[in-house]
């Protein structure tokens, strides 16, 4: 039985992948310090033969015992709002982490993914985005932590891959939703429905014409699942061409959720990128992947979770306090 680790395993992404490798007959060691996950995501596993938790933080020295065949690198806080609140640990598990889990592949003689971002975009000034753009990032503005920590993290996996000989992965990642995002971390989609349940109005950061493209967790997991078992070393992007502006999104939500509300506007935050779409020609060559579920249909899906949770989770920030 092929054994994986996955980092980040009781967050978003994290979770999905456990469950998918759960059913796909792999023995799954999840890993995670829980500083953004929630073991909520992953507690359905726990009395499963072939799956373990370990807590831990990839940013201090990885050791797993017994043989590994591949690993997930997943674990990052991945919002705003924790990019301002813990930029440091941001910048350690895209680094030290990277270097760790390398490490630990190259040990254990394991194919290693890591999960790179359409961040590493930056602002673009490319449209669509390819793999072959280099990007536009600010390293010192107040999202320089993430982008720059998966820049890096890219820049370490393939000097691993060339000088080591390791089999490496990397993914971009594109805006993804569905169950288990975490309802008040600062992303627009999940801001939206929260401020619906609420009864609130929707909050718009600029003009609303900024753009984005959203993927449905599932069709993201099997676009992953496939990268992961090619033989492709190079960045390969990952998520939904679909693209709509923000200010078309927000009536989208108002509509899905039959509420009231209207949208306000606020001034944007510094260095959000005004477009985001990727190109993913090179997924469909080589993986022949792309997305399946229409934005309709996820976010349906995605309301009906938001809205079966408790509702004082309406009113938490994503640290767990109540606001």
């Amino acid at each position: 039985m092929k054994r994986i680790l996955i980092t980040g395993a009781a967050g978003f992404l994290g979770s999905h992948l456990c469950d998918r490798f759960i059913r796909e007959g792999y023995h799954v060691i999840g890993m995670d310090n829980l500083i953004t996950g929630d073991k909520k995501n992953i507690e359905h596993l726990f009395g499963l033969e072939h799956f373990e938790f370990l807590f831990h933080d990839v940013s201090k020295f990885v050791h797993v015992p017994g043989p590994l065949d591949y690993i997930l690198h997943f674990a990052s806080p991945a919002s705003p709002i924790d990019y301002l609140k813990i930029p440091i640990q941001t910048l350690k598990v895209g680094s030290l982490g990277t270097h760790n889990l390398l490490g630990l592949a190259k040990a254990k003689n394991a194919r290693i993914l890591v999960a790179s971002t359409s961040e590493v975009y930056g602002d673009p000034l490319v449209h669509p985005q390819s793999e072959e753009y280099w990007g536009n990032v600010n390293p010192v503005g107040p999202r320089g932590v993430y982008d720059e920590a998966k820049r890096f993290q890219e820049a370490i996996t393939m000097a691993y891959h060339t000088y080591h000989g390791l089999e490496t992965r990397i993914a971009r990642i594109f805006n993804t939703y569905g169950p288990r995002m975490r309802l008040n971390d600062g992303r627009v989609l999940p801001a939206f429905i929260g401020q619906a349940l609420r009864g609130e109005d929707l909050t718009v950061f600029g003009d609303g014409s900024q753009t984005r493209s959203f993927c449905y967790v599932d069709d993201l997991i099997e676009g992953i699942y496939r990268l992961l078992l090619s033989d492709y070393a190079y960045p390969v992007n990952i998520g939904n061409p679909d693209e709509i502006t923000i200010n078309e999104f927000g009536e989208e939500i108002i509509k899905l959720t039959g509420t009231s509300q209207k949208l306000i506007n606020k001034p944007l935050p510094v260095d959000d990128p005004k477009q985001r779409q990727p190109d993913i020609t090179l997924a469909k060559k080589l993986l022949s992947w792309e997305p399946k579920v229409g934005r309709a249909e996820g976010l349906k899906i995605t309301y009906q979770y938001f809205k079966s949770l408790p509702q004082e989770e309406l009113y938490k920030d994503i640290y767990g306090k109540q606001f």
